[in-house]
């Protein structure tokens, strides 16, 4: 066994094999063990999401309509505000964006020499 019969090294396939992860990563598709969460996990975490994000609204209100003798508009108007990002969170998690930071990556062309 030469290397004339085989014309793709393993540096080739292994080349080959980071670029296809690397494309799957920026693609959302990882594939990882262990990574999808459980039926009940994804509940708590979305009722938690939901309720914390109310409750930090609320609270943002209430204080801005203490310091500024508003009441109840502001808290009001937080409220909702809060409700928003929570059913925004919850529709980013459920649709698997997860929470990601920054941008895909473009999907390169074929180098010199690639077929």
């Amino acid at each position: 066994m030469n290397r004339e019969n085989y014309p793709q090294s393993k540096e080739d396939f292994d080349t080959r094999l980071h670029r296809a992860q690397d494309n799957n990563d920026a693609q959302g598709r990882v594939g990882k063990p262990g990574s999808s969460q459980s039926g009940k996990g994804l509940a708590f975490r979305i009722g938690t999401e939901l309720v914390v994000a109310v409750f930090v609204g609320g609270m943002i209100g209430f204080l801005l309509d203490t310091w500024l003798n508003t009441k109840p508009w502001l808290t009001i108007l937080f409220l909702f505000l809060g409700n928003a990002t929570g059913l925004l969170n919850i529709f980013r998690l459920t649709s698997n964006q997860n929470y990601t930071v920054g941008f895909l990556q473009k999907k390169r062309g074929p180098k010199n020499g690639d077929k």
